[in-house]
């Protein structure tokens, strides 16, 4: 079982308690807003910008949201210009490397809370590149298997995806990173229901955290840096047995 699949799923129907209270959407919209100041407002010519709406729409960010926040960012100089990106780096109890992605108009109160919480929870935040070489881009798409099999996800190889694999509940389709978009639209016209759809640093290889305490820290850590509102993204590179996953994250 990895680690970090296994997060996934969990950071997903933790999601979707996000998105009832506006959580999500909010940092939704921030990222389409600065992909389309930075790219441009059409999504064909904007890869970041296509990621980022594809994002939204694996979390049914509805689409009149979507829009507003691409017109938002296109449209002038006051469109999120304030914010940057801000990537941190460090690692987790048992030696989980963590990438923490971050949209921020304060890059010294983001960078100060998110060493708070990498200190709190018993990890450390390192120096930039400790940690990066350590994941790949990559366009991830997963699927519900209590719904689907291997099987019934040709149509996402066929388009182009580089696997499709089974991880406990969900099923997790790779793809080059161009190619998420037109992976995504292949399977939804076979019929095949996205649960999310989107772009992230996924691990080269996996840590094993096998101590339940160490476990128990390290999701602790990656949830308290998900909730920070300016955070986008947390990307790890754990792998820990299911038993010892299971007493951890209740």
């Amino acid at each position: 079982m990895s680690g970090h699949s296994k997060w996934a799923s969990i950071k997903h129907k933790k999601a979707a308690t996000d998105a009832k209270r506006g959580q999500l959407f909010t940092k939704l919209a921030r990222a389409i807003t600065v992909a389309a100041r930075e790219g441009g407002g059409d999504p064909d010519a904007n890869f970041t910008l296509a990621a980022a709406v594809e994002k939204a729409k694996g979390y049914s960010m509805p689409k009149d949201n979507i829009q507003r926040a691409i017109d938002r960012g296109a449209g002038g100089p006051d469109g999120g210009a304030e914010i940057e990106r801000v990537i941190y780096e460090g690692y987790g109890p048992g030696g989980a490397a963590l990438l923490v992605e971050a949209l921020t108009d304060n890059r010294n109160r983001t960078g100060s809370e998110v060493r708070h919480a990498f200190d709190h929870h018993g990890g450390s935040l390192g120096e930039p590149g400790s940690v990066a070489w350590q994941f790949e881009n990559r366009g991830v798409i997963l699927i519900d298997a209590d719904r689907y099999a291997e099987d019934d996800l040709i149509a996402a190889i066929d388009a182009g995806a580089d696997d499709v694999a089974g991880d406990g509940d969900l099923l997790k389709v790779t793809t080059e990173p161009a190619g998420l978009g037109a992976v995504r639209a292949a399977l939804e016209e076979s019929g095949v229901e996205v649960q999310s759809a989107e772009l992230a640093m996924e691990p080269k290889a996996t840590v094993e955290v096998d101590s339940e305490p160490k476990a128990r820290a390290l999701l602790r850590l990656m949830e308290a840096l998900d909730d920070h509102d300016d955070v986008e993204a947390v990307h790890a590179n754990f792998d820990v047995p299911e038993a010892v996953l299971e007493q951890a994250a209740a």
